[in-house]
Order: structure tokens, then sequence, then C-alpha cells
């Protein structure tokens, strides 16, 4: 499934062969929670590179729903995205519901954010859900571990999501569907390092990193990401999730990461601000009034070669949907291509001359 082509110090260069295609790392995935990238549409995602998105367990449990997805045969025709998908196990978003939660060895009882209803999800469920949902990739079900919590809250939540996880492969039935593990242990080395030699014990056909990207310091991220890498299997993929910045991506490569999601091109897009070969751009800024420059004059996009700064910044600031379109397009192409970048130099072992470029893009911006 996962083939190490070539090494750059630390950083990887990798292919994924899956169902539904082939995906080559290290490797940004588009966020789709509900099945559907943000204001974007398959066309826009082939036409912009994405290789693979990923959906939400949680969100689509709860609507459509499975009898939906059933009928359809599978999340992949019910949306008409016939490349690979990844879904998230749910876990974080029931730990975002603080109060219309509660977890018990047998799973995580909560609310529904729509209605109320109520619902258990236990480790089985989210591997039936997903194996109902196709997706090429499915987590198992952690607990994501809060930030800052003690040693031994770490240790007992992370020895939950190991129970859980060897429920999860138990309950995996689909052959030709990926699993991975999630590592959690919150910000502790020893914890981490516990949990991953348990996970790669389990065997799965991936890891991820979860736990991270919820408030720590970007030091302990980047410290948490390296001590995982270290442990983790080299002849499978490994995933940090729900990061990040481009300069957050570039970190985790070079640290050994292959694959990452995050909603923040297309919610910071949303907010008018772009991330460009020149940096982060703030579009609602008086200085881009009368500016007749292309959005980012080494970007392809359609945005970028049909608009104008001034005229993206007018479609903003008067409320129009068609801004929120076109800063997504731009900004889910931008991390697209970066991630070229990042294999085109590791191929060409100059990994480290990008690094250093976009540290000192990002903190000029």
């Amino acid at each position: 499934m996962f083939t190490l082509i070539q090494t750059d110090g630390a950083a990887r260069r990798g292919r994924l062969s899956l169902k539904h295609g082939t995906v080559e790392t290290p490797i940004f995935m588009p966020v789709g929670t509900v099945g559907s990238v943000k204001t974007l549409v398959p066309e826009d995602l082939h036409t912009l590179g994405a290789q693979i998105i990923l959906g939400n367990t949680y969100h689509l449990f709860l609507r459509p729903g499975l009898e939906v997805i059933r009928a359809y045969g599978g999340l992949h025709n019910f949306i008409n995205w016939q490349k690979p998908i990844l879904t998230d196990s749910g876990g974080f978003q029931i730990f975002s519901l603080g109060k219309l939660n509660k977890l018990t060895e047998e799973g995580a009882y909560f609310s529904s954010h729509i209605d109320g209803a109520k619902f258990c999800l236990t480790p089985e469920l989210a591997v039936e859900i997903q194996e109902t949902l196709g997706s090429d990739i499915h987590m198992v079900l952690d607990e994501c571990t809060p930030y800052p919590v003690d040693v031994e809250t770490a240790r007992s939540s992370m020895n939950r999501s190991m129970r859980w996880a060897a429920r999860c492969r138990a309950a995996r039935k689909d052959q030709n569907l990926c699993q991975f593990g999630i590592v959690q242990g919150g910000m502790y080395e020893q914890l981490r390092t516990l949990s991953a030699i348990n996970l790669a014990d389990i065997g799965f056909e991936g890891y991820a990193i979860g736990g991270l990207s919820v408030g720590e310091p970007k030091e302990d991220m980047a410290r948490i990401t390296e001590a995982c890498c270290a442990v983790l299997p080299t002849d499978r993929p490994r995933y940090l999730m729900g990061v990040g910045t481009p300069l957050d991506l570039l970190e985790g490569v070079s640290r050994g990461i292959d694959m990452f999601d995050c909603v923040m091109p297309t919610r910071n897009g949303r907010n008018g601000t772009l991330f460009t070969s020149q940096g982060r751009i703030n579009i609602k800024n008086q200085k881009y009034r009368l500016d007749q420059t292309p959005l980012d004059p080494q970007c392809g996009c359609y945005t970028c070669k049909t608009f104008t700064r001034g005229y993206l910044r007018h479609l903003y600031l008067a409320g129009e949907i068609t801004a929120l379109r076109l800063f997504s397009l731009h900004n889910v192409t931008y991390y697209v291509q970066l991630m070229d970048q990042v294999r085109h130099t590791i191929e060409t072992r100059t990994f480290a001359s990008l690094l250093s470029h976009h540290k000192d893009l990002w903190d000029q911006t």
C-alpha cells in the first residue's frame, strides 16, 4: 500500500496505493467535512490537482445518515468523487462538543448538535460507519486528549484510545480499505512512544498523530511530532491530523510526516486571508483598493489568472459569495501546489532550501 521512494534527511517522498487510486506523498488533503469542500465542487478539485479529500464520520452519520449512503453505494458515488477519501472517526468532533458528550469504556455518548438526538459511538460503530461510507482510509475511534492535562490524565486517556484501537481493528471487515491507528499521549513523549509501539504491535496500514494543534505551543507540536516519527514504522504512512499553516506542513515533512489535513485554507479564505508566494495577504486592507495586480503572480489558479486584488477586495467587502469561492479556490490550490514543490525538492534533495525559504517568508508576513 505504501512505497517509500526517496528521502532527504527525515523528509520522505512516497506513494500510497488505495482502492480508488494512487496518492503521491507528502500530500495535503482538502477537508470536505459533510461531503463537500466548502464553496468548491469536484471539478475545481480535479483542476487544482487534489488527489484525496477528507470527510467526517460524525457529521455524515448524523446527516445524511447511513440509509442514504447505502442507497448510493457509498460516499464516492453520493458526492461524485471517484478519487480516494479519508474519513476521521468523529472522536475530535465529539471531544469538541464539551458538555454534550460523555466518555465511557463502551464508547462516546453524545447529543446531536442538529436535533439533540442521543447516540453512543462505539469503536465498532465507527468502523461500520466508515466501511459503509467506503472510505479508502478510515481512522480508529480515539479519545482526543485535551490540552493542558497532567501526566496521569494523559496516560488514562491514551490507554483508553489504545483499547479502542484494538477493538476497531477486530471489527474491521473490508480488507480493501485501509485503517489507521492514532497516536495519543498529550505532550508527554514517553506516553507517545508507548502509544506508537502499542499501535504498531496491533498492526495498521498507517499511523496518525492526533491530539496536536489543540492550543499547545508550536515547539511542543514539533517536539511531539519528532518523538512519534522516531518510533513509528518506517514502511507505513504517517499522518499529522488537523495541521496547519504552510510552515507547519513543511516543519512536519522535515520530521517525517507524509499526510496533512486542515480547514485553514478554506476557513481563512472565507475570512479574507490568503496564502501566497509572497506571504500572507489580508485582502480587506485599504492598500489593495486600487491594486490591479493578480492576487499571486506565481499562481496559475482561476482566481489569480482572472481577477485583480482590487476587484477581489471589492467582492469581499460587498459580501459577495463569489469572493468566498474564489478565495477558497486559491488557498486550496496554494496548499496542493506547495506539496507538489515539497515532493520535487525531496526527489532532488533540496528540501532544506525550500524549508529555509518558507521560514523567512512566514516570519515576515
